[in-house]
C-alpha cells in the first residue's frame, strides 16, 4: 500500500488539505526516493537534508544528493566539502525507532565528472581518452545547456543501482528548471535521432559507396566555415554520442520509469507566498500530468499565529482607544504599539491561512504540512533535527 495517494481528478472542495505523514512516508520500507522539489528559495535544501537526517536516525541507510550548487547543505552536515562522492555525514545517531542504527551519507552532483565516469564506464580506455579529451566533450560536459538534468538522471539511477541504499532523497535545483531532468530521455533521444547528427555520422555507419554527392557538398562547406580539424572533432564527438551515450539514453529512460514507479515520492516545497504557490501548483500539475507519484506539499516558514484569540480588528480597537485616552505615558504608548503589531502579526497569519486554502481548493488531494519559521538559520545537525521534528508534527 502507497503511503500517499497520487494527485487524481479534483474531488469536492475540502475546507483544508489533508495532512502528509513525513514519518509513515519515511519508515515505509517501500520508499525507495523522495525528490525535493519547488522554487529558490523556500527551504529546499534544508527540508532534503531534514528528512535525509531523520530518516537516517529512524533507522535507514540514506544518501542525500543536491544538485543546487548552493553549499549550506555541507555546512549543515558538518562536511568540509560536498562532491560526487558520497561522504558520511558524522554525529548521526545510531538509536531508532526501528531498533537498527541508520546512516546517512551526502554528496553533490558533479556534472562533468558524472559525464566522465559514463565515458570510462562505456569506451575501451583508448576510445574514452579521444572522448575526453574531445572539444567539443569538454564544452558539453562542462556547461551545455540541459547537461546537468542529464546527469542528475544518471546519478540517480548509478545510486539505485548500486543498492548500497534503501533511500535516496534528491534536492532538486531551484526554480522550474528542477523538472527539467524529467525531459532528459527525450531531449537526447531527439538530439541524437536528429537529422544533422545522423547526417555527421553517415561516414561512419555505412560504406563511401553510401555517401551522397549533397552530402559531400555539405562537407566541404562546413570544412570551409569551421576549418578541417573542427569538423573532424565534432564528427568524432557525434560517433561518441551516438555509440558511447546510446547507452545513457536508455538508462535515462529506465531512470524516468523509476521516478513514475512505486516506490518515488515527490515532495512540492512552497513559502506560504503567492508565487511560491503558484509555482507549487505548477510542479503539481506537471508531476501529475507526468503520472509521477506525489506525496505532498510542505509549506516552509509559516508564520506562527500570536498567543490568545484577540483579533486584528480588536487590537487595532484597543491601541486606538488607548491613544484616545488621557493616560500618555510610556507605558500605554509601548502598549497600543504592541497591540498593532499583534495586529499585523494576525493580518499575515490570515493571509498566509488563504493562500494556503486557495492552493487546497485547487488541488484537494494533496496531503500538506506546514512548518513554522524558526528564530534563525539551520547551520548544524541540532537545527536539521528541529526541522525534521516540526516536520513530523506537522
Amino acid at each position: 500500500m502507497r503511503t500517499q495517494p497520487r494527485v487524481g481528478p479534483l474531488a469536492a472542495v475540502p475546507t483544508s488539505a489533508p495532512g502528509l505523514d513525513v514519518d509513515r512516508l519515511l519508515d515505509d520500507p517501500e520508499t525507495r526516493i523522495v525528490v525535493c522539489c519547488g522554487s529558490g528559495g523556500v527551504g529546499k535544501t534544508t527540508t532534503s537534508a531534514s528528512l535525509a537526517l531523520r530518516a537516517a536516525e529512524r533507522g535507514r541507510k540514506v544518501v542525500v544528493l543536491t544538485i543546487d550548487p548552493a553549499r549550506r547543505l555541507a555546512q549543515s552536515m558538518g562536511i568540509e566539502q560536498l562532491d560526487n562522492t558520497p561522504r558520511p555525514v558524522p554525529g548521526i545517531s545510531t538509536g531508532s525507532t526501528s531498533g537498527s542504527g541508520g546512516s546517512l551519507d551526502a554528496m553533490m552532483l558533479d556534472m562533468k565528472r558524472t559525464f566522465d565516469e559514463v565515458v570510462l564506464q562505456q569506451a575501451s580506455p583508448e576510445k574514452a581518452r579521444q572522448i575526453l579529451e574531445n572539444p567539443f566533450y569538454i564544452a558539453l560536459s562542462s556547461s551545455f545547456a540541459g547537461t546537468q538534468e542529464y546527469m542528475a538522471m544518471e546519478k540517480l539511477g548509478q545510486l539505485h543501482r548500486q543498492g548500497a541504499y534503501d533511500l535516496i532523497v534528491v534536492d532538486t535545483p531551484p526554480s522550474r528548471s528542477a523538472l527539467d531532468f524529467l525531459d532528459a530521455p527525450d531531449r537526447l533521444s531527439s538530439f541524437l535521432d536528429g537529422r544533422f547528427v545522423r547526417l555527421m555520422l553517415a561516414p561512419a555507419r555505412g560504406p563511401a559507396k553510401l555517401m551522397t554527392a549533397g552530402f559531400g557538398i555539405i562537407t566541404n562547406t562546413l570544412t570551409k566555415i569551421l576549418g578541417g580539424q573542427i569538423l573532424t572533432d565534432l564528427q568524432t564527438f557525434v560517433a561518441a554520442l551516438d555509440t558511447v551515450f546510446g547507452g545513457f539514453r536508455q538508462r535515462a529512460q529506465q531512470t524516468y520509469a523509476l521516478l513514475q514507479a512505486r516506490g518515488t515520492a515527490f515532495l512540492v516545497v512552497a513559502a506560504p507566498e503567492g508565487d511560491a504557490l503558484r509555482e507549487a501548483a505548477y510542479f503539481v500539475e506537471r508531476l501529475s500530468g507526468d503520472r509521477m507519484p506525489l506525496a505532498g506539499l510542505i509549506v516552509n516558514r509559516a508564520t506562527a499565529a500570536p498567543p490568545g484569540d484577540l483579533s486584528a480588528a480588536g487590537a487595532l480597537a484597543a491601541a486606538e482607544r488607548l491613544r484616545a485616552s488621557t493616560d500618555t505615558g510610556p507605558t500605554a504608548g509601548l502598549t497600543a504599539g504592541l497591540l498593532r503589531l499583534h495586529a499585523d502579526r494576525v493580518r499575515l497569519v490570515e493571509r498566509e491561512q488563504q493562500l494556503r486554502e486557495r492552493f487546497a481548493a485547487a488541488h484537494p488531494r494533496v496531503p500538506t504540512a506546514v512548518v513554522p519559521a524558526l528564530a534563525g538559520d539551520v547551520h548544524d545537525l541540532e537545527g536539521l533535527r528541529q526541522v525534521g521534528r516540526l516536520l513530523a508534527d506537522a
